[in-house]
């Protein structure tokens, strides 16, 4: 049974959460402070921790960068109402593996939830991602193509670090939108075909493919 430790100061939503996980069964533990919640995960191991960003005291990030520092390998996905590009690219930074803004539905998490718990830890937190001729700098959020440095806006990085954190494996269309965008209601937005076409113009036109009815692969040859 997959362990998850859920960090929230709402009762109502740690209740909501772990019967959507039990159910789903994962064995869920609850804490409802950040000092609690570092303190069970340095206790304990967990396959995720699904940590709230605003928190009480210590904030959500200085919950992750404390877990993190600790067990750098720790899987964690951050929670928030807070959905603008410039907290997900921090939290991002900091090494946090997912982000699902709030209000979101349970299938969604329980599916993410699903999906991070089973990929195998990181060794420690990458400054660099680098797949084929690119290279981002997570903790300067700067890119580069075989050295050569290119401007990306904030959303464009955001966008290209979902790509290549997944290269050479299929990207759905619906989970771009949502991941980046916050779109779960309108995925025939033509939003991210402007953006792969910026980033195409920007980095080599053959680094991201269309996959016909599906989405778009970030290949890495």
């Amino acid at each position: 049974m997959v362990r998850i430790l859920v960090v929230d100061d709402e009762p109502r939503i740690c209740r909501f959460v772990s019967r959507a996980l039990e159910r789903d069964g994962h064995a869920v533990t609850v804490a409802g402070t950040g000092a609690e919640a570092i303190r069970l995960a340095a206790e304990e191991d967990y396959a995720l921790v699904v940590l709230d960003l605003i928190l009480p005291g210590l904030s959500g990030l200085d919950v992750l960068k404390a877990i993190l520092a600790e067990q750098p390998g720790q899987r964690v996905l951050m929670l928030s109402a807070i959905g603008d590009v410039a907290t997900k690219v921090e939290c991002f930074r900091h090494g946090a593996v997912d982000y699902l803004a709030k209000p979101f539905a349970v299938a969604e998490l329980v599916a993410r939830v699903r999906i991070r718990a089973a990929e195998p830890p990181a060794v420690s937190f990458r400054r660099w991602l680098n797949a084929g001729p690119v290279s981002l700098d997570l903790q300067r959020r700067t890119a580069t193509v075989d050295g050569r440095h290119i401007e990306l806006s904030q959303r464009e990085f955001v966008l290209l670090h979902h790509l290549m954190q997944r290269a050479d494996r299929v990207c759905r269309r619906e989970d771009l939108l949502a991941e980046v965008w916050g779109y779960t209601f309108d995925t025939s937005s033509n939003v991210l075909d402007v953006y792969i076409r910026r980033l195409r113009a920007k980095l080599d036109p053959n680094c991201i493919e269309t996959v016909r009815n599906a989405g778009y692969c970030f290949t890495s040859n």
